[in-house]
């Protein structure tokens, strides 16, 4: 996959940050309603007719002396007003009504819940509307009104005609975290909401941008080293049998197309029947992660001169380094493939998997020759764009294909008439092709109590650029370039490509297609650096040129 996108809340990422309602003073609120005479409105919580709705996330922090703990809030920030801060936020004693949904006042009297907040069952719009519960919650005195729901959450609306009506605030929050607050704080609790400003630029950017560059480059140089060892006939990097350059190598114009049309078959395949290819990737991703973690370790520990502690058993003997490593690898990656779905931890281990895929893959597969590299590049920037750009006039909703496979069909959230919704269960219920390096988003962690969002960069624009870092790496090795320019002048390129990558797709506020930008700044600077050393044939030739070395060099001995 070649994908590169970086998840947003549905809500607030996309669009600017919703304008805040005057602050409302009790003194501004008129006389109660009398509720004799008044009949349940037939307007639903979300659709036509409603008022304008700018949906955000807020923090429910709820405390009892120094025990505290904060949850998920769903609220519409142009009907209630919430503190930006939770020093500035108004605490309030919770009252629990869940065991009615608060359509009328029942036995409860006017004013009886003056200045607390009280937390209610959302129910469905045949009970009653969001409007007529505030209605009631305002009545009763109350300072704010908390919905709890066991369906997804989405935008909490009201009717034009009440919207004016209701002037204390009210969000919605998961059924399943007030019964968590229960059992945490056993009794009396004290409430707060705030909602902190969503920034457009992210710290994970700048760690997803080093990820990226670190694994290019050491892809790079571990390719360049195998094809070092191997001239030397010294085994540096790969197990047990030695190193090589590679066990699989492009060299034909008709294997990169083919490997490119496979590419797009899986793709399309994996749109159309996701739910059950997505296991398949699954378990490849285990077997081929855990392969590369262990020849990645298995490298290191050659490079640093770790001896394999063989032990004889019989006529046989084996390496109790290479048992050891075998057990940490097959449990890393069985960690992995049980608790793939704990977004709030899990994305380490899959970043720690990801990064020895990426290398082992580089040091595995070589490209030939700059021809190939073009070739190579050239198709897969084409399937990338297509895929990113050119599909979503196709599909159904809209959207991509490489999004849509690479992201999963519940990220984000649910969806319903076209609306994101927050889930009600905070875990995650869909299963996430392993084809991405996840980061949460540091500054947005109001959002990830909510849903996780991460920022997130596609295997395949580690790899294919990677695969061209290696060719130029090795390339400095036939040519016995003590500076590594090549190596050196593609990494800063790919370095380069990745950052107004980036900018791009902030400033544009959506998903960039890596490649778009990476195969320009890596294969001319490449040829660039060919050109002014006047070494371009040479270069284009690749393992031509070095065979023809290597035999003068067998000549002359």
């Amino acid at each position: 996959m070649t994908e590169f996108w970086v998840c947003f809340s549905c809500c607030v990422a996309e669009q600017p940050q919703p304008k805040r309602r005057r602050r409302i003073d009790r003194s501004m609120i008129g006389e109660p309603t009398n509720f004799v005479h008044m009949t349940h409105v037939g307007s639903g919580d979300m659709g036509m007719g409603l008022a304008a709705s700018e949906c955000q996330e807020a923090v429910l922090h709820v405390s009892k002396g120094y025990l505290s703990k904060e949850y998920c809030l769903v609220y519409n920030s142009s009907l209630s007003n919430i503190s930006d801060s939770l020093s500035n936020a108004v605490r309030y004693q919770l009252v629990n009504l869940t065991s009615t949904l608060l359509c009328d006042p029942g036995s409860l009297k006017q004013n009886s819940l003056l200045g607390k907040a009280v937390v209610v069952l959302r129910g469905t719009v045949r009970d009653c509307a969001l409007s007529q519960k505030a209605r009631v919650a305002q009545y009763l005195g109350a300072a704010v009104l908390l919905i709890a729901s066991t369906d997804p959450m989405g935008i909490p609306s009201v009717n034009v005609t009440e919207s004016e009506k209701v002037t204390i605030p009210f969000g919605l929050m998961r059924f399943q975290d007030f019964m968590d607050a229960q059992k945490v704080f056993a009794g009396e609790m004290e409430v707060q909401l705030y909602a902190l400003p969503v920034l457009a630029f992210d710290c994970s950017i700048l760690l997803m941008l080093a990820l990226a560059i670190f694994t290019v480059a050491m892809g790079g140089f571990w390719s360049g080293a195998a094809e070092r060892a191997k001239q030397s006939g010294a085994a540096v990097s790969g197990g047990e049998d030695g190193a090589d350059s590679g066990d699989l190598s492009l060299y034909s114009p008709l294997k990169v197309l083919l490997f490119v049309l496979l590419m797009c078959v899986m793709l399309v395949l994996m749109y159309f029947f996701y739910k059950w290819l997505v296991y398949v990737v699954i378990v490849i991703f285990c077997l081929a992660s855990a392969t590369a973690l262990y020849s990645c370790l298995d490298g290191i520990m050659n490079a640093v001169g770790c001896s394999k502690f063989s032990v004889s058993c019989g006529e046989r003997s084996c390496s109790v380094r290479s048992l050891l490593l075998t057990s940490v690898c097959i449990t890393l990656a069985v960690i992995w493939g049980v608790y793939r779905n704990e977004d709030r931890w899990i994305w380490i281990l899959q970043d720690l998997l990801g990064v020895a895929f990426c290398l082992n893959f580089m040091k595995t597969i070589t490209l030939s020759n700059y021809k190939i590299c073009i070739i190579l590049l050239s198709l897969l920037l084409v399937y990338d764009v297509f895929f990113v750009f050119i599909t979503p006039f196709f599909t159904p909703n809209g959207e991509s294909i490489m999004v849509q496979v690479a992201l999963g069909p519940g990220a984000g959230g649910e969806k319903t008439n076209g609306d994101f919704m927050v889930p009600a269960d905070s875990s995650t219920s869909y299963e996430k092709l392993p084809v991405v390096m996840r980061i949460p988003r540091l500054s947005a962690w109001v959002q990830n109590l909510c849903v996780m969002q991460f920022s997130i960069l596609g295997y395949g624009d580690i790899i294919i650029p990677g695969m061209l870092v290696a060719y130029c790496h090795r390339f400095d090795v036939w040519t016995n370039s003590s500076k590594r320019i090549y190596f050196t002048c593609c990494t800063i390129a790919y370095s380069v490509g990745l950052v107004v990558t980036f900018v791009v797709m902030l400033l544009s506020k959506m998903g960039q297609p890596a490649l778009l930008y990476l195969v320009p700044f890596t294969l001319i600077t490449s040829a660039v650096v060919a050109c002014v050393r006047k070494e371009f044939k040479q270069f284009w030739a690749g393992t031509t040129y070095q065979s023809s070395t290597e035999k003068n060099r067998f000549d002359q001995y």
